[in-house]
């Protein structure tokens, strides 16, 4: 993995400022590419690229890369998985002198051969920019699945992307403005969703889109879709079929994201996806290899080391165990916004920091689970909307009242996915359509909350839009394939892969997700969702087809997730810094938050009369983010070591 960035003019020449500013963009983002740092301009284009060497660790294969006439201009960040089959499919070895063994240079001469229709031969992980002289064009691009990310802003006449929106700081006439839209729907989902950004005018290329620049032209970008993701279930595919088939195609992907010039390891989290991952490296015969990387956290109803060692000692991996409790917690929370540049509310990011600062020892490259949830329906969420179905069915709607009622006076539990918890959001969610109930599950705070937390945006759309009008807008038969597109749509996007990517990176450390390989998505989008979900077992299919490769105790137990247990770590550790930062000037500063609301949201968590753990995360990020980036600058010092206040 790599950090790009550069400045593209439809107006003046680039001046000897722009690059200084472009240089600078770059250099922001050493993190991503410690290994070297590169730039290629011209009076119209700017490109930096700065280097994780994985694939050719030459310096032949420094980034940027350009064509031997130098037509054709290149930054990456990622890995194309099928490079070696498509190098040998298009004979580019007859065409071209290669300089190199690395992705780069196939996807340079793949455009040669094919210009921009080369993206429909692609399978992996990237973000790019391409700069085509002779035509004029530059291409901003980001793979199927948003794995890489890819931002963009205009000012005047200049376009600038990058990476990571801390590199548009370093831009002359940039001013950081929070994006209010984003923080209202950020506190429904604890993530921005789609292509907002919570920075005003900064804009997410999403996945499966590229943006085609004329130099001739001033014209605003317009993002064009290359590719769509399609669920085409075969109605006549046999469960034994699609056990075969999800074995061979989640093999394949495997092996395809095991190539690398540089240490390979793995997450391990000891749920079925990564062990999956980790178990199909032991009948590749690699397993022994890789070093496997655990998170424990120390909570009990939070920890499930026991069946990340049982997982590692079957594999025979170099097993690391990384312990993470709430002083790590309060000692990075600081750190961790510092890299990851918008808020987020996904408890599990810190520890992510911390698995990749001692993976960072040893490997360069880490195979992720990431993506198994959305391609077998795993979610609750998922499971929630079909027994919701047969509830509204056999259950009269009287007595689902009584029940929704008998459910509320439920005593408050902080366990993780407590009874109280699942009871008291399946009740009310199920009463809901598809989409809603989507929402309502996972929702931070409803719309009333949001409205008492910020009076100002009672007039702008709800949260919900987005999820309802992608659901509505696909012709499925089957209302689980919705829902899995609208978790790859947004959740995977939006949450996972922001967590992912800025978290490894910031020990430049290249995550990638076999689950998500176009070759084998596209093989999961025609399994019926008969076979994903099975009478009230979750993942039949893919349980199936991978009982050949992991032990009993992995293939019998539940996923749960990693999160943090901040509820009852609000009520001790993390007690001081809910003080300091929930009361008095900081939520004032902000303009936005509704002080005597966060207030109560506080005192009535630590009375214990509602859990508003997740709320209060999601607001205590939004504040250090505020602070950090909007009001100051202090991103800066938290970016070179663990720090803490």
């Amino acid at each position: 993995m790599c950090g790009i960035a550069g400045i593209i003019s439809l107006g003046q020449h680039l001046s000897e400022s722009d690059l200084q500013q472009g240089e600078r963009m770059t250099s922001i983002l050493h993190h991503r590419g410690p290994d070297s740092r590169g730039f290629l301009s011209d009076e119209r284009c700017f490109l930096g690229n700065t280097r994780l060497s994985v694939i050719d660790l030459s310096t032949d294969a420094d980034l940027p890369m350009s064509s031997e006439t130098g037509d054709i201009w290149l930054a990456y960040n990622g890995e194309i998985t099928n490079f070696r089959e498509l190098r040998d499919e298009f004979r580019l070895d007859d065409k071209y002198a290669f300089r190199t063994s690395s992705d780069t240079e196939v996807l340079l001469h793949l455009y040669q051969e094919l210009g921009i229709q080369c993206m429909d031969h692609l399978s992996g992980m990237f973000a790019f920019a391409l700069y085509d002289r002779r035509r004029s064009r530059v291409y901003l691009v980001r793979d199927f699945y948003g794995t890489r990310p890819l931002f963009w802003t205009r000012i005047d006449d200049r376009i600038y992307f990058a990476s990571e929106i801390k590199s548009f700081l370093e831009v002359h006439g940039f001013t950081p403005e929070v994006n209010c839209e984003a923080i209202f729907h950020y506190f429904s989902l604890a993530y921005i969703p789609g292509t907002l950004t919570a920075f005003k005018g900064v804009h997410e290329l999403d996945g499966s889109h590229l943006i085609e620049i004329d130099l001739n032209s001033d014209a605003d970008p317009v993002p064009e879709e290359y590719y769509r993701i399609q669920f085409n279930p075969d109605s006549e595919m046999t469960l034994e079929e699609a056990e075969e088939g999800f074995y061979h195609a989640i093999l394949g992907a495997t092996d395809r994201n095991l190539i690398s010039d540089a240490p390979v390891g793995t997450t391990l989290s000891g749920g079925l996806d990564s062990s999956s991952i980790l178990g199909l490296s032991r009948v590749l015969g690699k397993s022994s290899e890789l070093h496997s990387f655990s998170l424990r956290i120390r909570e009990k109803s939070f920890d499930e080391s026991s069946y990340q060692r049982a997982m590692a000692e079957y594999a025979g991996t170099i097993h690391h165990e990384i312990t993470v409790g709430s002083d790590d917690v309060r000692k990075n929370i600081f750190r961790q916004m510092a890299f990851m540049d918008e808020p987020l509310g996904d408890g599990s990011a810190i520890p992510f920091l911390l698995l990749s600062a001692e993976a960072g020892k040893y490997v360069k490259v880490l195979l992720s689970g990431e993506g198994g949830d959305e391609i077998s329906n795993a979610y609750e969420t998922h499971m929630a909307n079909y027994i919701a179905h047969k509830y509204r069915r056999f259950v009269p709607g009287l007595l689902r009242r009584s029940v929704a009622s008998m459910v509320k006076m439920l005593p408050v539990s902080y366990n993780k996915l407590s009874f109280d918890f699942l009871a008291k959001r399946f009740t009310r969610g199920a009463e809901l359509p598809a989409p809603h109930a989507h929402l309502f599950y996972r929702h931070v705070l409803d719309r009333s909350d949001k409205l008492e937390l910020m009076p100002w945006a009672v007039d702008l759309p709800g949260t919900e839009h987005f999820f309802s009008d992608l659901f509505n807008s696909l012709d499925y038969e089957s209302d689980l394939d919705r829902l899995a597109q609208l978790d790859m749509k947004y959740f995977f996007i939006g949450d996972l892969m922001q967590k992912n990517d800025r978290m490894f990176m910031a020990s430049s450390v290249e995550a990638r997700f076999p689950f998500m390989d176009r070759k084998a998505v596209e093989f999961f989008t025609t399994i019926p969702s008969r076979f994903k979900i099975r009478g009230f077992t979750r993942r039949y299919v893919e349980k199936k087809a991978m009982r050949r490769v992991l032990p009993p105790v992995i293939r019998r137990r539940q996923n749960f997730g990693i999160e943090l247990p901040y509820s009852i770590w609000f009520e001790d550790s993390l007690l001081e810094l809910g003080n300091t930062y929930f009361t008095g000037d900081r939520i004032g500063e902000t303009g936005l938050l509704d002080q005597g609301y966060v207030r109560k949201l506080w005192h009535d968590h630590l009375s214990r009369r509602r859990d508003n753990g997740r709320a209060l995360w999601c607001i205590l990020n939004f504040l250090i983010w505020f602070e950090m980036f909007i009001s100051g600058s202090g991103y800066r010092d938290f970016m070179t070591g663990d720090q803490s206040r």
